[in-house]
């Protein structure tokens, strides 16, 4: 099958395009795709130029370099959606480019076959709404108006893609399908989870690199790490945590923050806390391992959140995870045997109590430890590629049909 996926960019450090990778690399190799990839760029996936791709061949990945612009994400995205679209027509007029099918992980072009949804902008403008009437640790007026702007343009462009159902759509969790029948009235969206790298992310990797983890942060052997990873840490729960925390100050508590987020406000808001000396702020990374090694807890009590990577790694790393039913991944979470599940993600006294109770109980953290890294052995990367492979097979045999 020849396929043509269509994604900004392509890495391991952020949690979409992790699972895009993990996906891409076995259409690839288990399945025989020739996928050809038109990002901006591409990190750690093993990649041909154009020139050295052959047609009698099968199973490999061609990266169609798109150019990209700097500026704020509106501008970047306005010319991604352009220039990947030129650059297509471009190798379909003049080189007689064609494929069976067009995939997408979200909205990245226009008249995909099908898209993976992996967030859900619709939910993120609702979120970005409430955030302007909290009155405090506001961002400033030009990042919101900003956002505003390009929450409408990508909600326009959801409403546009999701209500065409010439338009296969796969979502990632229940609660993602669930919005895309409320907003957009499809009852056929498959539900196709992402999936982990157990023999990457396990307890044995996590302790063996837990004191260089610690040592390089220079966490004292009591210090009580708490981990939080994403780019937009208000929808993550971050200020949640934080509160919970300044609950907690007789504690020796410390907090990781991973991520690309604008980390001025969030840290005064901890400053005025007086955990100002309790939390680490790191930008994200391939090596995520290094961030779970250094965990005891991982905690995200999301807004929300179409499935939550980091959730299901820190999970197969061993460590008991804090999330909340706003997030897909809680789907997986058996809640007071691998995790904990907040009903209600503000819900700053309950997130305190069960941090409490993981801190003063090790036997209750290591049993929910171990739990959930069974829990997560049977949700594999491979399982999620199967899937996807089916859902394409069924789509390319209706295309066919349609065509004939």
């Amino acid at each position: 099958m020849r396929l043509t996926v269509v994604s900004p960019f392509v890495d391991r450090r952020h949690g979409t395009e992790r699972a895009l990778a993990e996906l891409l690399e076995r259409l690839a190799r288990d399945y025989g795709c020739e996928i050809h990839l038109y990002a901006q760029s591409v990190e750690d996936l093993l990649t041909r130029n154009p020139q050295s791709a052959h047609s009698t061949e099968s199973g490999f990945i061609v990266w169609h370099k798109v150019l990209s612009v700097p500026g704020p994400h509106l501008v970047q995205f306005l010319v991604w959606m352009f220039l990947n679209g030129l650059l297509r027509k471009w190798h379909k007029v003049f080189r007689r480019a064609s494929y069976d099918l067009v995939l997408s992980p979200g909205i990245n072009c226009f008249r995909p076959d099908i898209v993976i949804v992996h967030a859900l902008f619709h939910r993120l403008r609702k979120l970005a709404r409430e955030e302007n009437e909290e009155s405090t640790t506001r961002a400033s007026f030009f990042h919101r108006l900003h956002r505003r702007i390009y929450y409408e343009l990508l909600t326009t462009l959801e409403r546009r893609t999701y209500t065409d159902t010439g338009v296969s759509i796969a979502a990632v969790s229940r609660r993602t399908a669930g919005h895309l029948k409320e907003y957009f009235h499809r009852e056929d969206v498959r539900v196709i989870p992402n999936g982990v790298d157990t023999a990457h992310f396990s307890a044995e990797a996590r302790l063996a690199r837990r004191a260089d983890a610690r040592n390089q942060r220079v966490f004292r052997d009591q210090d009580f790490v708490l981990l939080l990873v994403g780019n937009d840490w208000r929808v993550k729960g971050l200020l949640t945590v934080l509160e919970g925390m300044a609950a907690l100050s007789d504690l020796p508590i410390q907090l990781v923050i991973v991520g690309d987020d604008d980390r001025k406000s969030f840290a005064a808001h901890a400053s005025r806390l007086g955990l100002q000396d309790r939390c680490r702020w790191e930008h994200t990374k391939a090596d995520v391992l290094d961030f779970y090694a250094a965990a005891d807890v991982y905690v995200s009590p999301s807004r929300e959140d179409s499935f939550g990577l980091p959730v299901v790694e820190a999970m197969a790393c061993g460590l008991p995870v804090i999330s909340s039913v706003f997030a897909g991944a809680a789907d997986i979470i058996h809640d007071g045997i691998d995790g904990f599940v907040l009903q209600h993600p503000r819900d700053m006294q309950t997130l305190s109590r069960y941090i409490q109770l993981l801190y003063s109980e090790p036997d209750l953290r290591s049993r929910m430890g171990d739990a959930a890294a069974r829990t997560v052995l049977e949700w594999t990367w491979d399982r999620n590629a199967e899937a996807v492979w089916k859902l394409l097979t069924d789509l390319a045999v209706r295309k066919h049909a349609s065509l004939v």
